[in-house]
């Protein structure tokens, strides 16, 4: 064995649900301690669902490792996936036919060690079983099935994410953090009401001893015990984060004022308690605000059907989604979601697909029509075949996608995540500095306190140095806050990539959604992009001796006979304007002219101008009107009925409703506009002129579109887009700076693009640059006033101008503020009036 292949076998991955890693700052934390244990070959950390990914060297180091190392920085690891985490294998045992059989199949499995739950369906033949990988394995299941005397057709290992057990953990998180706050909230509300009468009318016999029993179980037991536990393990980890700060900002005055008892001096103790308090206060109000921030996605996991009517031996069955299999026909009433995409094989019906396209105007399907899994029916009853399932699912995938976009980074966030990274540390040599300060120099802070003494009733201009020194000391402790940095770029993120994936812009990464705002050309494929991608009826001209109608209803009859697509666009299109379609006799295809068939006793030719020559039917006025609708690049079809000329009926490759407005609508932005199409260069220009193109280039090979791509790029600089379908323009779409793949429901090329366009209208081209500007702009304004409240607030606190209770206060604003921010992104306005 090589030793590249060797070490492939040795790497391991292990999945982290870490609740308490809400900002990029303790993302950045988690991510220094975890690499310095020797074997850590990668990490990924995604803040929106709690989550650290981790590949490492299976002989250097174990999951409990990790799970130490990140507790050590300081943060609760609320479950581990991977190598020692708990798995899933999902066996088909075609032998296993009766409930003897599964039994016996079940106690062969159970002796295993490490066994979780264990389900035998016999209806499909399958056994669903969780396991501790750190004891036992899905070969070694297979193994058992086999040694009791059965088959094990297929074994699928490994789960899907588990989106129900993220949600759980983050509800107990948030459970967890409501419990601490009244905890510490009603301890406190009795210390402040306390405090008023003693300082103002008249003292309290044994005041001191009162509020000290009091704030003990709010600094130091349920509610400030896990932030001190963090600091702790923090520090001794090299690794400072928030809870250092809150730490240090609560034990001394709560420690000091404990002096109260032997020398008489100010109480601090309300202090203590007032801080962690609040801390606890805006720990709790960020996760509930940082919730609201990522529901998109939880929208889209909730949105699936749990059951799905399955037909099995001719018998309808109830299955979980969970055990669909490709292949299996599910019934779907009205009024129930699709469980998963598939194809509909019997029945009509109007489906409501808003959760995939953002349209909320129902889409009619029947037989061979494609459908997407929780998509609701409407009306009818359908039967449809699954295609795809579990992890492979649309639904499956937007989640994915999402979750990854969430977790992404921008660029302008690199620097900021750096200077964020020496911020705790700066802070506590700040706070030490001014306590130093204070105490040596006090005098220099006087005049500043006589001027703000004058409108802050909390500043004393005659305060002693010490006190001065502790109480500036503990406000440029609290006041700093690094959270409201760290949130300032995944909140935007994942409200921006939520509010996409509900209208069908799907952006996969930070990055994209940085560059897509400074796009200044947008390249578009013709086929699919500006067009609808198949041909329709677009004009029928009848000689004055015969009606249109005729005409047409004649063309119609003889092409129903031909399988070409040019052919079924003319039935269709007689069938849009209400005329039946009568069937003909003795059809005939005549080879690279034209078809004909017996209609009502005469002969109908439908065909080229050779097929109506060696015949010898003149035109007449026809070919003028065959010439111009040739120019326009559309495919003209002459129409003789018996031994005349009667008419012409012309097919081509529509626009789409959309493009001409989203065209103009890129104008507005000041992006210039190019089509780049393998047609020929007549059609090309006739479609450019009906939309307003500002450069066409025709007859581009797919490899051609490189190049072509390139060449913009040199003339306008890197900040081109290019729009196609996703398959054939895949390398143009990697070449350009920003890929944009552009499809249609559960067939679109996700994994194609940067942005990828659930619906094919162009317009999502303008509202996916919209919210890339939107989005972008409130990552800046969120970085801006994070940056601007600490560098304001710790001067403000260092001076003494600032008591340490509203500073704590003020610290939960500026995070929430963020948040607040970005939430706002949701008024901004992405569509285009059509």
């Amino acid at each position: 064995m090589t030793t590249e292949a060797k070490t492939q076998r040795d790497d391991a991955t292990a999945t982290l649900t870490i609740p308490g890693m809400g900002s990029d700052h303790c993302a950045g934390i988690v991510r220094t301690s975890l690499e310095r244990l020797e074997g850590v070959q990668e990490i990924q950390t995604n803040i929106a669902a709690h989550r650290a990914r981790v590949t490492y060297h299976a002989g250097s180091v174990t999951p409990a490792d990790l799970k130490a190392a990140v507790e050590r920085a300081g943060y609760e690891v609320d479950d581990v996936e991977g190598a020692g985490g708990p798995r899933e294998v999902r066996l088909t045992v075609p032998g296993m036919g009766s409930d003897h059989c599964a039994g016996i199949v079940a106690d062969s499995i159970r002796r295993l060690p490490g066994i979780g739950k264990l389900d035998t369906n016999i209806g499909n033949h399958r056994v669903r079983v969780s396991f501790d990988a750190g004891q036992t394995d899905a070969q070694a299941i297979r193994a058992a099935i086999e040694r009791a005397g059965y088959e094990v057709d297929t074994a699928e290992e490994g789960q899907a994410p588990d989106h129900a057990r993220d949600a759980a953990s983050e509800d107990r998180y948030l459970a967890r953090a409501w419990k601490r706050l009244w905890i510490a909230a009603i301890p406190t509300t009795l210390i402040m009401v306390l405090m008023g009468p003693h300082m103002f009318w008249q003292p309290i016999p044994g005041y001191l001893g009162i509020i000290a029993v009091l704030a003990f179980p709010v600094v130091f037991l349920f509610g400030g015990w896990a932030t001190h536990v963090s600091a702790w393990r923090s520090l001794t980890n090299r690794t400072a984060n928030m809870d250092v700060l809150i730490s240090m900002g609560s034990l001394p005055p709560y420690l000091i004022g404990l002096a109260g008892f032997i020398w008489p001096m100010t109480s601090f103790i309300e202090m203590a308690a007032t801080i962690m308090t609040f801390h606890l206060v805006g720990r709790y109000l960020e996760a509930r605000a940082k919730g609201r921030a990522s529901q998109a996605i939880k929208r889209l996991i909730t949105m699936g059907a749990k059951t799905a009517a399955v037909l099995r031996d001719g018998e309808e069955v109830e299955v979980p989604v969970a055990e669909l299999q490709p292949g299996d026909v599910m019934v779907v009433r009205p009024g129930a979601k699709v469980p998963t995409d598939g194809e509909i094989v019997e029945g009509n019906s109007h489906l409501d697909e808003s959760i995939a396209t953002g349209e909320s105007v129902p889409v009619e399907k029947g037989p061979g029509d494609a459908v997407i899994g929780a998509t609701i029916n409407k009306e009818g009853v359908l039967k449809v075949r699954a295609t795809r399932v579990g992890a492979d699912t649309f639904l499956s995938q937007v989640i994915k996608l999402v979750e990854e976009a969430q977790g992404s980074k921008v660029p302008i966030q690199e620097l900021a995540d750096k200077l964020t990274g020496y911020f705790v540390p700066a802070v506590l040599v700040i706070a030490l500095a001014t306590f130093g300060v204070w105490l040596g120099f006090a005098d220099i802070f006087r005049p500043i306190l006589h001027w703000g003494a004058g409108f802050l009733p909390w500043v004393n201009p005659e305060i002693s140095p010490l006190m001065g020194a502790i109480l500036a000391m503990i406000a440029v402790l609290v006041i700093a806050c690094p959270c409201a940095l760290g949130l300032a770029t995944p909140t935007a993120l994942m409200v921006g990539s939520g509010m996409g994936a509900e209208r069908g812009v799907l952006i996969r990464s930070g990055e994209a959604i940085q560059t897509l705002k400074d796009i200044k050309v947008v390249v578009l494929d013709k086929t699919g992009t500006i067009t609808k991608g198949k041909p329709a009826l677009t004009d029928v001209h009848a000689l004055p001796s015969f009606d249109e109608d005729a005409v047409l209803r004649a063309a119609a009859a003889v092409e129903a006979g031909s399988e070409h697509p040019l052919a079924q666009a003319i039935v269709m299109g007689a069938r849009e304007r209400g005329l039946d379609v009568p069937e003909v006799t003795q059809f005939k295809s005549l080879t690279a002219r034209g078809v004909q068939g017996e209609l009502d006793g005469e002969t109908v030719r439908v065909g080229s101008r050779r097929l109506l020559d060696e015949i010898g039917i003149s035109l007449g006025d026809l070919d003028e009107k065959l010439r111009a609708l040739e120019t326009e690049g559309k495919t003209a079809m002459l129409v003789a009925i018996g031994e005349r000329a009667a008419g012409l009926v012309a097919v081509a490759d529509t626009i789409k409703e959309d493009s001409k407005a989203a065209i103009a609508e890129m104008h507005a932005l000041g992006i210039h506009v190019v089509m780049v199409t393998g047609d020929n260069e007549r059609t090309a220009k006739y479609v450019a002129a009906q939309v307003g193109l500002d450069e066409v280039r025709a007859g581009v090979l797919p490899e051609g579109k490189v190049e072509a791509i390139r060449e913009l790029q040199a003339k306008h600089g890197q900040h081109v887009a290019m729009v196609g379908d996703g398959i054939n323009d895949a390398p143009a779409l990697k070449q350009a700076n920003v890929g944009i793949a552009i499809g249609a429901g559960a067939d679109v090329a996700i994994e194609a693009a940067d942005v990828t366009l659930v619906t094919g209208e162009l317009t999502r081209v303008v509202e996916a640059i919209r919210l890339s500007k939107a989005t972008f702009r409130k990552i800046v304004e969120n970085l801006f006033w994070a940056w601007f409240y600490n560098l304001a607030a710790i001067p403000i606190a260092a001076i003494g101008l600032l008591h340490p209770m509203i500073g704590v206060i003020a610290m939960t604003a500026s995070s929430l503020s963020v948040i607040g921010n970005s939430l706002l992104l949701k008024r901004a306005r992405l569509e285009v009036k059509k």
